[in-house]
């Protein structure tokens, strides 16, 4: 499979349902025509350096996935139909990607870092009851 990268800009004057509906309709377009989204990230809102279509801004979402030749002809029409898109780029990263190293793994400092939360929420609860039944004991 080809690797691909494409950075798109989108209207900045829409809602934020509109703006989500945008980055949705071109992630299942990809996986529509047997891609496979490897990432998507949203970069917000910034400064164009010059006007496109009468904006000076615009929300920048780059779109990184797999697949075949066709796949992006099909995401490039479909970009240059909507509207609601200002501008696009699409570039090939690699000729033959593989998939397993491409696809996001889920950090394990993330979900460390979630269990010591935990561990030290569950040991200050355990501390104020500790106190609470030291307290009771004082007044009797």
């Amino acid at each position: 499979m080809r690797y691909y990268e494409t950075l798109y800009i989108i209207n900045p004057s829409l809602a934020e349902e509109d703006y989500r509906a945008v980055v949705a309709k071109f992630t299942d377009a990809v996986e529509k025509n047997k891609g496979v989204v490897t990432k998507v990230d949203e970069w917000g809102k910034k400064t164009l350096a010059y006007d496109i279509k009468k904006f000076d801004k615009g929300f920048y979402v780059l779109l990184q996935y797999c697949g075949e030749a066709g796949l992006t002809a099909e995401l490039k029409r479909e970009l240059g139909l909507d509207d609601r898109v200002l501008k696009y780029q699409t570039i090939k990263l690699s000729d033959d990607a593989d998939l397993e190293k491409l696809r996001p793994k889920p950090d394990p400092g993330e979900t460390e870092s979630v269990e010591a939360v935990e561990a030290v929420e569950e040991a200050a609860d355990s501390e104020e009851a500790d106190a609470e039944g030291e307290g009771e004991k004082d007044g009797l």
